[in-house]
């Protein structure tokens, strides 16, 4: 398959339908549960609400334009690279979205174990309320290295069309698990990701960090130790909270902190670890200087 059918796959294949409808689907489920609150007086920060829709716009904006055109240009290469090449058919599309919903595991749990990439996803967990409008807030510039992270898919024989859609049929599918309004599904919690299970992952309790990575199978979490059922009220938001309702702040507050501390920083050592390594490593002199001043 050559660049230019690529392409136009992203313009003419019907697949293209159904993730219409996903979308409009959820985005009518989003605006039943705003009604839904405002009329049974449901305690929602009005202006969280507000920020997480225009963070979506904004991201819609340039995942349609800039983004999302570096990552398809970027995959080529890797795509024209690898000896495989997996056929397009309703067989293929189920095994990508399971292949694609794997790799979102894995994605989302380094996501959380390395500050610059968690300086991306830290927007989606930095509101302290857990509605739909939830699901919306996505950093606006996530798209500059999630691509990255489908190049196994390519390798092994996925288009990039197919790795692409199937990545955001995953991501689509999360949008209806940002809901207090449904409660524990039973077995359903034990295979699925659901509301009971996705609370659990965006609460700052201790018990609760950094568990349920999963995309739409929580199987991934069970098979690799980081699942953990929900027992106790979840508390939302950071372990050390933002504060703020502006949507750029909410996006780039966490790169500010990751500059902060390399300028204290004294080798080029510790400020790549600061970068690149764990959420809550420092260097020991961070504490010294802390305790002095």
């Amino acid at each position: 398959m050559d660049i230019e059918e690529i392409l136009s796959l992203f313009e003419t294949s019907e697949i293209l339908n159904y993730v219409a409808y996903f979308f409009i689907f959820n985005s009518l489920l989003t605006l039943f549960e705003i009604f839904l609150d405002i009329f049974t007086s449901k305690e929602r920060r009005w202006k969280d609400t507000g920020a997480n829709i225009i963070i979506f716009f904004f991201g819609q904006l340039l995942e349609k334009t800039i983004l999302g055109t570096i990552g398809i240009l970027c995959l080529l290469p890797f795509y024209y690279l690898s000896p495989f090449e997996i056929p397009l058919h309703g067989w293929t599309w189920i095994f990508s979205i399971i292949v694609a919903d794997f790799t979102y595991y894995w994605m989302h749990r380094l996501e959380h174990e390395h500050r610059i990439l968690w300086a991306n996803h830290s927007v989606h967990h930095s509101s302290q309320d857990y509605n739909l409008t939830v699901a919306m807030r996505l950093s606006i510039v996530e798209g500059v290295i999630e691509w990255i992270f489908l190049i196994p898919m390519i390798l092994i024989g996925f288009n990039p069309f197919q790795a692409i859609i199937s990545l955001v049929f995953v991501a689509q599918y999360q949008t209806w698990i940002h809901t207090e309004r449904i409660i524990k599904l039973g077995w359903l919690d034990e295979v699925f990701n659901t509301p009971s299970v996705h609370r659990v992952h965006h609460g700052s309790n201790d018990k609760y960090i950094d568990k349920n990575y999963g995309g739409i199978l929580i199987l991934w979490d069970k098979l690799f130790g980081t699942f953990q059922r929900e027992e106790e009220k979840v508390v939302y938001g950071l372990t050390k909270n933002i504060h703020t309702y502006n949507p750029i702040t909410i996006n780039f507050i966490e790169y500010k902190n990751i500059w902060k501390d390399v300028k204290q920083c004294k080798t080029w050592k510790d400020r790549f670890k600061i970068i690149f390594g764990s959420l809550i490593w420092r260097p020991v002199y961070f504490k010294n200087s802390k305790q002095q001043s």
